[in-house]
């Protein structure tokens, strides 16, 4: 075997151990022994390789050495190429059968360089590391600047060869037991020894269930906030507050009969209140109906519909004045009155017909089913009319009923789900639903002449809800 001493040679060998070249130094039966060795086409550590006769599959012998510089010599190097679909290994083989360059290694201390030679006989010189075999690290400037990248020259292949050429030489040969070593960690044994030095009172607070907050709450209990800024001449009665915290307190009917004729002598007629109690009401009733959601123009197969009940007073004057604005928004409404002749109704009963809509004096024409019922046959009296036929209507048709400025002690018969209220509130019962307070536009002097301190608590609103204030 000492012939081939001096030869270089490729050497492919069995179990994963991979692909050697180098210049054979030494060969027996048994073994050979490379110097300058690569191993798939990365420079071995050690200076000698040697390699057992049985691990070899295939052996090729390239050339000898020839007498060169000392600092030179020439290698060539089978670079591995990852499987691709597509690729084949006589593919690859043929590619490097037509390629004229040689890869010449140089030593230079510590610093080794690879020289790639065409046919051309230049060269350009590339720095490497030495390194193990299978250490998944890519050769030192092998990433490609930007002309290269414009170029084409590398492409979605360098890619791939860079990811998945180099084989893996650490096998996992055993799953990693989870279970097995995270019971070798007894948490409940290191939390039964912290909470040993905890103090009473701090065991007692950790032990409490933890409160589920909403959004719109604190999380520290505290009382809301309450504040005055109306005040009347004589308060014998209920007061509400606002969702603000504002205090509104609740007048007597004299009290809120000198504020009307206050209000009638600066200009303020009922002609004018009722136009605003009226926009209020549909206000509110766009919202219960749905808004816009249900008031769109391609959402005409859900229109809704609306019954207004009125009296023969100025209550239901504001009723039929609602009516006329919710038809303005393309509601369709229906006015029914117990007295078509009525002086209070007259003026607004004709402005509500130019609209087109249904006006009916009998409870046999009204429909079976509406979405929402504005409810205003009863003044403020202390024993209000009843009308039985009517309350067997609404209670058969279960829709919901806002009523208009109710009598403070209800509507017989009907008991609403909400009523709207101007300026002030009566002493409201619980038979008249949940309360929201209306804005007429009075001024500060209409207050003062009858002896109401009044700061407006509305803001930003036209309508705001009350709430009984708990004592």
């Amino acid at each position: 075997m000492a012939q081939w001493i001096g030869y270089m040679v490729s050497i492919k060998c069995a179990d994963d151990l991979g692909t050697f070249q180098g210049e054979i130094n030494s060969a027996t039966n048994n073994f050979i022994s490379l110097t300058k060795a690569f191993c798939n086409g990365f420079p071995c550590e050690q200076n000698d390789i040697k390699i057992r006769a049985g691990d070899i599959v295939d052996i090729k012998l390239i050339e000898k050495q020839t007498s060169s510089p000392p600092e030179r010599s020439t290698v060539t190097i089978a670079k591995p190429i990852a499987k691709r679909a597509g690729r084949t290994q006589s593919t690859s083989e043929s590619s490097n059968k037509h390629t004229n360059n040689k890869v010449v290694e140089k030593n230079n201390g510590n610093n080794p360089q690879i020289l790639i030679q065409n046919g051309n006989n230049k060269s350009k010189p590339i720095d490497i590391e030495p390194r193990s075999v299978g250490d998944g690290s890519y050769l030192k400037n092998s990433t490609p600047n930007k002309r290269e990248k414009n170029k084409g020259k590398w492409g979605k292949s360098w890619k791939d060869e860079e990811c998945f050429g180099s084989p893996l030489t650490n096998k996992i040969s055993k799953e990693f037991d989870f279970e097995k070593n995270l019971a070798l960690f007894n948490k409940q044994a290191v939390w039964d020894e912290l909470n040993a030095h905890k103090p009473d009172v701090i065991k007692h607070t950790e032990n409490k269930k933890p409160t589920k907050y909403r959004h719109d709450e604190n999380v520290i209990a505290t009382l809301p906030t309450t504040y005055r800024q109306i005040s009347v001449p004589k308060q014998d009665f209920c007061e509400y507050v606002t969702d603000d915290g504002l205090i509104i307190p609740s007048i007597s009917s004299n009290l809120r009969r000198k504020l009307w004729d206050a209000a009638d002598r600066h200009g303020l007629t009922w002609d004018r209140r009722v136009e605003m109690m009226g926009r209020a009401a549909a206000e509110i009733s766009i919202q219960l109906l749905g808004g816009g959601h249900r008031l769109n123009p391609r959402n005409t197969h859900q229109w809704p519909t609306v019954v207004v009940l009125c009296g023969p007073h100025k209550q239901g004057a504001a009723g039929i004045n609602a009516a006329r604005q919710l038809s303005s928004h393309g509601v369709k409404t229906i006015a029914f009155t117990v007295a078509m002749d009525a002086h209070f109704i007259k003026s607004e009963l004709c402005l509500y017909m130019l609209t087109k809509n249904r006006v009916v004096n009998s409870v046999a024409d009204l429909p079976s089913a509406v979405d929402l019922i504005i409810l205003a046959l009863c003044e403020d009296t202390d024993s209000p009319k009843s009308y039985a036929a009517v309350s067997d209507w609404v209670r058969r048709n279960k829709a919901p009923v806002l009523a208009l400025d109710p009598p403070s002690v209800g509507t017989p018969g009907v008991t609403p789900k909400f009523s709207l209220l101007p300026v002030l509130p009566l002493p409201h019962t619980a038979d008249n639903g949940k309360l929201y307070l209306c804005n007429l536009g009075f001024p500060v002097d209409v207050f003062n002449e009858v002896g109401i301190k009044y700061k407006s608590p509305f803001g930003p609103k036209f309508v705001i809800p009350l709430h009984p204030r708990e004592d």
